[in-house]
């Protein structure tokens, strides 16, 4: 039951930050062109600009930026947009190629580096409401005019962000989350944290799970008693599953 309460407030906070349906269609009365490079710019782009602007999101959410490959739609895709977001992240090296591809003298281009303290996992509210001011800052860059509005619709968006962390911490506090052992995928270690749960390693991208790897990750979690890996959908999966099947541990992505 423990499991199902965790899973049901990740879920919570992850509907929150998730895209509109319908966010990456032309809008009739946009101001703009906004490019993404992942899902979870394109989002906070929506709920910050609404109607000011047409959003177009490059990388498919399930997808890691590391494992993508430019098509010639997306060349088209920057060539007439006003402004490009994207995090700067290793698996994005595409972006200067593509920047260098749409010959677009008018396109501004920002790298948004969220993070709180050490934590740079978007999906903390922390870290979420850092990547909310800075989107905003970008595109009230570019369009000045309309500042005031972006500035009002993400302080509304980190008022809803305050009011379900206060949810989510007020479940995690009653069920006492700090007992249960989880090992997860690196790019998940700020979430895991701030979720309070006992994190008792890491591991990396699947072809970085070696035969030896592997069976020492699976000695430290029969020792430290593991009880849960988080793995992560976009760097792939697969390994940690059958980790967890040799541990005879639970396992979600």
């Amino acid at each position: 039951m423990k499991y199902i309460k965790l899973f049901s407030i990740l879920a919570g906070f992850i509907l929150l930050t998730a895209p509109f349906f319908g966010g990456c269609a032309e809008k009739e009365t946009a101001e703009m062109k906004v490019v993404t490079t992942t899902s979870l710019l394109e989002q906070i782009v929506d709920r910050i600009a609404g109607e000011k602007v047409e959003v177009v999101n490059i990388i498919p959410p399930a997808q890691c930026p590391g494992h993508f490959d430019l098509k010639p739609g997306d060349v088209q895709t920057l060539s007439d947009a006003t402004l490009f977001l994207m995090h700067g992240w290793q698996g994005e090296k595409f972006t200067e190629e593509l920047i260098a591809s749409a010959a677009n003298e008018n396109l501004v281009s920002i790298q948004i580096n969220a993070s709180a303290g050490e934590n740079q996992n978007w999906m903390s509210p922390p870290v979420q409401k850092d990547a909310v001011d800075k989107v905003a800052a970008a595109l009230s860059q570019v369009d000045a005019a309309n500042s005031a509005f972006y500035t009002d619709r993400a302080n509304a968006y980190k008022a809803e962000i305050d009011a379900k962390t206060a949810d989510m911490q007020n479940q995690i506090a009653d069920k006492n989350f700090n007992d249960i052992k989880v090992m997860c995928n690196d790019q998940l270690t700020g979430l895991v944290r701030w979720m309070g749960l006992d994190l008792v390693q890491t591991y990396g991208r699947p072809d970085s799970l070696t035969p030896q790897v592997l069976k020492d990750l699976v000695d430290t979690a029969v020792t430290e008693n593991v009880t849960l890996i988080i793995d992560n959908l976009q760097a792939g999966v697969g390994a940690a599953a059958q980790m967890a099947e040799e541990i005879g541990c639970d396992y979600i992505i």
